[in-house]
């Protein structure tokens, strides 16, 4: 290896944990009392008949995120909200024989060759945007998206 390369590789590998540095310091688990008392308001009332597993907090686009980890009906369920409790996105996992049929092919199709190990339906504003899918091909992992209908989408969401 030369002497650029080695220094090039050294540069690579700091940018590289810097970045991931950033990603960890960005979600922070919180616990129950460290809630404003309108997310906890909102908590309480999207958490009955379902088990609360853990609180986090984030800044995302520059705006504070809370988040509540949920298990209902032994599938989970995340829900974020803003600062005053607004419900700003839900990701609830969703069985793959339940999805449309032309959502489970859109999915299959942008897999490619890699395997399928869970599908999650993501709200934003009450509204249904995409379903997103963890995908296996290897000993690598990846997520990938497609809309409502199934269709590719024009960026992620």
């Amino acid at each position: 290896m030369t002497n650029i390369a080695a220094r090039l590789a050294v540069l690579l590998l700091i940018m590289g944990l810097a970045v991931l540095t950033n990603a960890q310091a960005q979600e922070k688990k919180i616990k129950t009392e460290e809630l404003p008392p309108a997310v906890e308001k909102t908590v309480f009332g999207q958490s009955q008949g379902a088990t609360i597993k853990g609180f986090s907090t984030e800044i995302d686009k520059g705006k504070r995120l809370y988040e509540v980890e949920l298990t209902v009906n032994g599938h989970g369920k995340d829900i974020s909200m803003d600062k005053d409790g607004k419900i700003v996105e839900v990701e609830e996992e969703v069985a793959i024989d339940s999805l449309p049929p032309e959502v489970k092919a859109g999915l299959t199709r942008v897999a490619g060759s890699g395997t399928i190990t869970k599908v999650e339906s993501l709200t934003k504003g009450g509204k249904l945007v995409a379903y997103e899918a963890s995908v296996k091909n290897g000993p690598k992992h990846s997520e990938v998206q497609v809309g409502p209908n199934g269709e590719k989408l024009a960026h992620e969401e």
